[in-house]
């Protein structure tokens, strides 16, 4: 007598293949008998009240603000300059001249400040007493306009 051509593996994917293909039947049942389709528009509609939250009821003529379109801004506002204080004064704690940059120690703020060498006046080396102005750069604060102190 011949060997049954089914074997185990065979039988295994043949039961996993039909509770999936069960499953999936059960949950397109489930999603005919639960469906919403049907609702009317005003079912569907949803209000926005005095106070900005979403309802299912409309609000009262009585109670609506006009609101004219200039007022109406879509997406965000562009970042607003940040006042610059007019001149700083720093001690220099860092700066290596063959690679141009160094940083200076903001007196009021203690905050380290990047210092390009093109930004000098003229040359400076380390605990130099500078006066400065601070720009937004790529990474940070970044001195400017950098001059020795008096």
């Amino acid at each position: 007598m011949g060997r049954s051509t089914e074997t185990f593996n065979k039988k295994e994917r043949e039961k996993k293949k039909l509770k999936k293909q069960q499953g999936k039947k059960e949950k397109s049942e489930d999603r005919k008998t639960n469906s919403v389709k049907g609702l009317g528009l005003a079912d569907m509609m949803a209000y926005v009240d005095a106070n900005g939250n979403i309802t299912s009821v409309p609000q009262e003529l009585g109670n609506r603000q006009k609101v004219s379109v200039e007022d109406i801004r879509i997406g965000t506002p562009k970042q607003e300059d940040i006042e610059v204080e007019v001149i700083r004064k720093g001690t220099v704690t860092f700066f290596n001249e063959s690679k141009g940059f160094g940083f200076i120690k903001d007196l009021q703020t203690q905050e380290s400040i990047f210092v390009h060498v093109n930004s000098l006046a003229f040359a400076i080396k380390e605990n130099d007493k500078v006066t400065f102005e601070v720009e937004a750069g790529q990474k940070g604060p970044t001195a400017v306009k950098v001059t020795k102190a008096n």
